[in-house]
């Protein structure tokens, strides 16, 4: 896929899927940095088809993002979704606005946690979905949970037929 310049659905559904990303900054001495983000489902949103944006978190308190955006404002974004081996990578101009209490809120997510400092936007220049090659497969705990309960329950309910029919389900082993 050859690089685009506006958001697309499709690239809006894969964004609003992800709770990370990676951003890099550099400073205008051309001193790079890449600083992972992360947050809820969808807390990196589509605000119009050149526009992202997302509330800032209170973190280690370096600001080095922001100490490279007030130098230099192009940003790297990298999506990744591991179970379905799938990249994006966004570049574009971003800029931290920290008085503009309705467009922080529109970005917070009242459930989550974390302490919102101030929003970020990013102005899109160009986006690419790319190969997934050499992506390993990856899961987190909310992808396995519920696979795990299903082999759970399974076991259960074996487990209550071997009793049923005067067993001992303890006595059963797997073949080495």
């Amino acid at each position: 896929m050859a690089w685009q310049s506006r958001l697309t659905a499709d690239l809006a559904r894969f964004i609003a899927e992800r709770d990370h990303f990676y951003l890099g900054s550099a400073n205008a001495a051309g001193r790079p940095y890449i600083q992972h983000r992360g947050g809820p489902k969808g807390f990196l949103k589509v605000l119009d088809e050149k526009t992202l944006g997302f509330a800032d978190f209170a973190g280690n308190q370096q600001f080095v993002t922001l100490g490279h955006l007030a130098e230099n404002d192009q940003v790297f974004l990298f999506l990744i979704d591991y179970p379905n081996r799938r990249r994006v990578k966004i570049r574009g101009r971003a800029r931290a606005v920290g008085d503009d209490p309705a467009l922080t809120r529109s970005l917070a997510d009242p459930n989550y946690r974390g302490r919102v400092e101030r929003a970020i936007l990013i102005e899109l220049d160009e986006w690419d979905m790319n190969c997934p090659g050499h992506i390993l497969p990856r899961w987190d705990a909310a992808d396995l949970g519920p696979a795990f309960e299903r082999l759970e329950r399974r076991i259960r309910e074996l487990e209550a037929q071997v009793r049923e029919m005067g067993g001992d389900p303890g006595e059963f082993h797997l073949p080495e």
